[in-house]
């Protein structure tokens, strides 16, 4: 084979990239292509945070590529039409999920002889199926399933690389160029594979021994690799593969896999983008001030505003307290949940499509959770994972001179004093009204059937 194109889109790496590595074998040319498509550009999947982490990661991915020989070439525009401009005798690319990547994978192997393998997930996001359907709903199976697999071998780097001759690479453009606005004023992380890589190695011979005390929002137990994950700056079978053996690795292994649960859910139902997997007859609340109060982290509720607050700074949130705030949102102030998950997308440098929706909609009731009338207690939950106040003094620092006993409930005097809201609502009250919406749903559903 003369010359092979690798379509980079979310494995933006060169240690085990399988679509690289078989090029590299087969092909005596590789064109490494990465197409910023501008219908992704102007479309709401489009965060600034996420921009400007994935061109911290093309940037990277272009010096490793130069190390050996080549370089990142960038084009912009729609695709499959630029892919199809080089009439390579192969595309190589790995396998997404989303219904945008689905489209792009059938428009290209119209044009183009396409080679697609997993790259983005451990086992492939359809190699799994349950007797009698094409997709797992319910995780604890599929994890059983996803444990007895046989993974495929890690890739080594390819050594040397030869482009074309005479290809113009393109260039990279600055952040400005493709989005208005300000990043997260205190991003969680850079972006590339060299600092993804060297935060997985530290994850690996530290941190993750701890990982049992992961919902402790104190605590620096969780990996924080997850922006590294989405744009494929670190494989997640290698993830895997050095976490097997550790303390703290089946845990952690555990949620590898329901990051390639929620794929594999979203490849088999690519619209609940928008629609819910299971409708439970809700009649949401849209744009207003809860939501508004919600987004700002001026609930009253100091668990979920430093949960908010932590989001607006960083552009990551930990994992509990995304639960606690998408809880709060739907079942406290009965918003659509679509409302929550678009603000996550907004500013998440770690914005999956797969892993974000079906959250959302596990926290919803709509997804795949088995108990739609689960509601997080925002004290209780503040009780258990924060029981210091040291997470709620970080993120709302008007509250810091609170102790244990106050902080995640102040009292209206101190309140005041302190210039902190009191709560948009009451918890009880807010239950009693989504289950009694949540009922009247379900009725209605069951009139609709009849």
């Amino acid at each position: 084979m003369r010359t092979a194109v690798v379509l980079f889109t979310r494995d933006l790496r060169v240690h085990d990239q399988p679509a690289l590595a078989q090029a590299a074998r087969e092909a005596e040319r590789v064109v490494p292509l990465f197409v910023l498509d501008d219908a992704i550009r102007n479309s709401d999947f489009v965060s600034r945070n996420r921009l400007g982490f994935l061109l911290e990661a093309l940037s990277d991915l272009d010096r490793s590529l130069r190390q050996r020989g080549a370089s990142l070439v960038v084009r912009r525009g729609e695709v499959v039409e630029e892919v199809a401009r080089f009439g390579g005798d192969a595309v190589w690319m790995g396998a997404d999920v989303s219904a945008y990547a689905q489209a792009r994978e059938r428009g290209l192997r119209d044009r183009v002889p396409l080679r697609v393998v997993p790259s983005i997930t451990v086992v492939a996001p359809d190699a799994l199926q349950p007797t009698g359907r094409d997709h797992y709903e319910v995780f604890s199976p599929y994890h059983r399933a996803w444990s007895r697999s046989e993974f495929r071998a890690l890739e080594e780097p390819p050594g040397r690389l030869k482009l074309p001759e005479g290809l113009d690479p393109g260039r990279l453009p600055a952040l400005a160029e493709l989005a208005p606005g300000e990043r997260a004023p205190e991003p969680m992380a850079p972006g590339g594979e060299t600092q993804g890589r060297r935060r997985m190695q530290a994850w690996i011979e530290g941190g993750m021994a701890d990982y049992g005390a992961r919902h402790q929002l104190d605590e620096a137990s969780t990996s924080r690799l997850s922006p590294y994950l989405h744009f494929g700056c670190i494989s997640p079978l290698e993830l895997v593969r050095r976490a097997e053996g550790r303390k703290g690795g089946p845990a952690y292994i555990r949620q590898v896999a329901w990051r390639d649960f929620y794929h594999g859910l979203l490849r088999a139902n690519p619209h609940t983008r928008r629609d819910e997997l299971r409708p439970r007859g809700d009649r949401f609340e849209g744009e207003g001030e809860a939501l508004e109060r919600w987004k700002e982290g001026a609930t009253g509720y100091p668990i979920v505003d430093a949960g908010m607050r932590q989001l607006l700074r960083e552009g990551w949130m930990h994992n509990r307290a995304r639960l606690i705030n998408a809880s709060f949102l739907v079942k406290h102030l009965y918003v659509d949940w679509r409302l929550g998950a678009q603000h996550f997308f907004d500013h998440l440098l770690d914005g999956d499509v797969a892993s974000n929706i079906g959250n959302w909609q596990w926290v919803a009731g709509t997804g795949v959770d088995t108990r739609p009338y689960r509601v997080y207690n925002p004290a209780l939950q503040a009780e258990r994972h924060d029981p210091g106040g040291d997470y709620v003094r970080r993120w709302v620092p008007e509250l810091a001179e609170l102790g244990a006993g106050e902080i995640h409930d102040p009292p209206a005097a101190a309140r005041r004093r302190l210039g902190y809201p009191e709560r948009i609502v009451e918890h009880r009250e807010a239950v009693a009204r989504f289950r009694a919406h949540r009922a009247a749903g379900s009725e209605q559903l069951e009139l609709d059937v009849d």
